[in-house]
């Protein structure tokens, strides 16, 4: 069974690299480069299918110098297989020129994606020498194919037919975003501008590349070295050793290193009771990109805006955004900044109430320790928070943690809702290779107890790794292909010293199961066609179906089943348990609003005109304003990321961060419809897996909403759900506030 990189995913991803005179190959010229290509493959793993189970990448066997030879050879057998379609003489059909599209590239879509997978969760010298080296290559590969004027041609022509091809409503929507893909990508474009789209492609591969790296390696350097354990006050004996170690891995014997998250807020300001130590690890967080040294990404930031801006406006676009927006279900700028708008003001004004509450607690225990008080600053927050959850709810999170132990949440909580929902069981499958020691591998099983997927677990933080948390795929589903899923999960969780449980946070925990939304969105896939598959819908919808999986981690009988106290097995006390879900509005003012503060920053930056764009000095400056302009200039909180290592506009996300508010619409919605009918069942499962979760981007997004729903999307369920409920008057909302189809 095959799973190919189709022309589709060669167009999304960064596609593979291709030389000029690869680009130019002539038909005649195939049989020998495809032979060439099969000598250079010799021994190579990627240079046949997977003999595992479901395709599952052979680990054990993959070397890094397996991927440049899998690379080229495979660049060259997919541009090989695209130029027959294009150059086949007969007339285009949906078989010879649709289809051979989506099964073509097998070599190259092998390699690929365990390369991109592993160079995130697991990165070396040699990987990001090889990204570094291949980066303008993929774009090439991917204009070589998109700008095609013989391809685009023969797709134009199915496009314009469509309606005559005798196809279902799946397939006329294939022909319909293929046709709509290579406009995008300039494919209508004349010889001239394509050329100078080439350009700038290779450009921006080059440059998303330096600024992946620059953060990776900026957020290692950037870690916080203690001299000694007292000023770790607050943290646990286990934290404490954990540092201690850190330190010691990077020469710093007998100290202690706090390393950092890719975002701005930091952990440990929740339990350091040493203002000035928070003070060193927020400054150090906020000054990555910025410091002027060899990893600082202003100058970087800076011409990719500007390239960006040059590229929206040879297709046709005022601004970046105006394009990205074009093909979400958001449509247009006005849409996105009216909701945003919308919720900025009742965001900042709840974190202002929150803020005094801080400054209070702040004034009180100063006056009762008889030392001058001191102005809350973005340092202080998390800290002081927790107090104050303390003094109103008799509620420390760190209660939570002994509760909550790592593997038991995964196959207590997170497995086990999965199962109350959709009859699915789970299986470790310990005889199948890890690419990582610290991963997990389970087999997934439907009610009937047919082979669903495979799942890997990949919980822990480490150098190599990159920040945050999300969910790939290294085999997705398609009955064309008769392919099954192979999925996984990353998170960053610290890892403890040998011998240690692996306890949670309740942010982990949360994380935990709105990543398994999206592994549940790519495993219960059921499609027809590659280009569909599982979470290859629109990058604003993407995130809904992981919010909702979110609802379940506070659930009275899933919390019951999963925390209970690691050495003792005690069930949570049923007290505690009321504190989490009394406390599930507490601090959203802050984190709402340092959500809203990057999702309008990233707006903000592209959508500014080419003229207004601004140089590398003026990159920090040009943020402040964004901020401003959006009322969301309140220092005691900062964007969640700040532009110098905002990686997700750097990445998939450019003009699109503000898609997880988006989503969370869709989200407070079904939430609230599961509620009104009996919660946690089978049918209410059942019929999410059959009407929306199987259906990948085989329907209009909306339209899959609407089928699970049976209506519209409504604001007001997001706003109640964050407590932002005076964001709208009582009237309904704006139309531009809700997604629009």
């Amino acid at each position: 069974m095959k799973h190919p990189l189709s022309l589709a995913l060669a167009i999304a991803l960064a596609g593979a690299g291709l030389s000029p005179a690869l680009a130019q190959q002539s038909a005649n010229d195939r049989e020998p480069a495809m032979s060439a290509s099969a000598e250079a493959l010799k021994g190579n793993p990627f240079a046949v299918e997977s003999t595992l189970p479901l395709q599952y990448p052979h680990f054990d066997r993959i070397k890094d110098e397996h991927f440049a030879p899998a690379f080229d050879a495979g660049m060259a057998e997919q541009l090989a297989e695209v130029r027959a379609i294009a150059d086949n003489p007969e007339a285009p059909t949906f078989e010879n020129t649709i289809l051979a599209l989506e099964t073509n590239g097998e070599t190259l879509g092998r390699a690929m994606r365990v390369f991109f997978n592993l160079v995130g969760t697991d990165t070396n010298d040699t990987r990001k020498k090889l990204q570094a080296d291949y980066s303008a290559k993929f774009a090439a590969h991917r204009d070589a194919i998109a700008l095609d004027p013989k391809l685009f041609a023969r797709i134009k022509t199915l496009y314009d037919g469509r309606a005559g091809l005798g196809l279902d409503a799946e397939g006329v929507r294939l022909v319909e975003e293929y046709y709509k893909d290579l406009v995008r990508a300039g494919a209508a474009l004349d010889e001239g501008q394509k050329a100078r789209l080439k350009e700038i492609n290779s450009e921006l591969a080059t440059l998303g590349t330096t600024f992946s790296q620059n953060v990776l390696a900026e957020v290692n350097d950037s870690a916080v070295v203690v001299d000694t354990a007292a000023e770790l006050e607050g943290l646990s004996p286990e934290q404490i050793q954990t540092a201690a170690n850190a330190a010691k891995a990077r020469g710093h014997e007998g100290k202690y290193v706090i390393t950092l998250l890719n975002t701005t807020g930091q952990p440990p300001l929740s339990q350091l009771a040493n203002r000035e130590l928070r003070e060193r690890i927020h400054k150090a967080s906020v000054v990555r990109g910025a410091r002027g040294n060899q990893w600082d990404n202003t100058a970087l930031v800076a011409r990719v805006l500007e390239l960006r801006a040059e590229r929206a406006k040879m297709l046709g676009f005022d601004t970046y955004a105006d394009y990205v927006l074009d093909g979400e279900t958001a449509k247009t700028t006005t849409a996105v900044n009216a909701m945003l708008g919308q919720l900025a003001p009742a965001a900042v004004a709840n974190a202002r109430a929150e803020a005094a509450k801080l400054q209070a607690m702040i004034d009180a225990e100063q006056k009762a320790k008889g030392e001058p008080t001191f102005q809350l600053e973005p340092w202080d927050w998390a800290y002081y928070t927790e107090k104050v959850r303390k003094a109103e709810y008799d509620f420390d999170e760190s209660q939570l943690k002994p509760y909550l132990e790592m593997k038991s949440v995964l196959e207590n909580g997170v497995f086990f809702a999965a199962t109350q929902l959709y009859g699915i069981t789970f299986k470790p499958r310990t005889d199948l290779p890890k690419y990582h020691e610290d991963t997990w591998v389970y087999e997934v099983s439907n009610a009937d107890g047919s082979q669903l997927a495979f799942f890997i677990f990949d919980p822990y933080a480490r150098d190599s790794k990159r920040g945050g948390a999300w969910m790939n795929s290294y085999v997705s589903q398609s009955e064309l292909e008769g392919t099954k899923p192979v999925v996984a999960n990353h998170q960053n969780i610290p890892k403890p010293e040998a011998g240690k449980p692996t306890l949670l946070t309740w942010d982990e925990v949360t994380t935990m199961f709105h990543e398994f939304g999206h592994a549940l969105h790519g495993m219960f896939s059921d499609v027809k066609y590659p280009y569909f598959s599982g979470t290859s819908v629109p990058r604003d919808f993407v995130e809904f179906p992981s919010q909702v999986n979110e609802m379940w981690a506070d659930w009275p009988s899933i919390l019951a089943n999963y925390a209970k106290h690691h050495e003792t097995g005690e069930p949570m006390p049923q007290a505690l348990l009321d504190k989490v879900v009394a406390t599930a509005k507490f601090n959203q003012g802050f984190a709402t609003t340092e959500y809203l503060g990057a999702a309008m920053l990233d707006q903000y930056l592209h959508q500014l005109p080419a003229d207004r764009l601004p140089k590398a000095g003026d990159i920090l400056d040009t943020e402040a304003a964004a901020l401003k302009a959006a009322g969301l200039d309140f220092a005691a909180v900062p964007p969640r990321y700040r532009t110098t290592y905002f990686s997700h506009i750097m990445g998939g996300y450019a003009a699109g961060y503000y898609a997880y508010i988006w989503s969370e619409v869709l989200d407070a919605n079904t939430v609230a419809w599961i509620e009104e009918n009996g919660g946690l069942t089978r049918a209410n499962g059942d019929r999410f897996r059959a009407t929306l979760l199987s259906q990948g981007g085989s329907k209009d997004a909306l339209q899959l909403f609407k089928d699970f729903s049976g209506k519209d999307p409504d604001i007001r369920p997001l706003l109640v759900k964050r407590g932002l409920d005076g964001a709208v008057s009582d009237g309904a909302p704006p139309a531009e506030a809700a997604p629009q189809d």
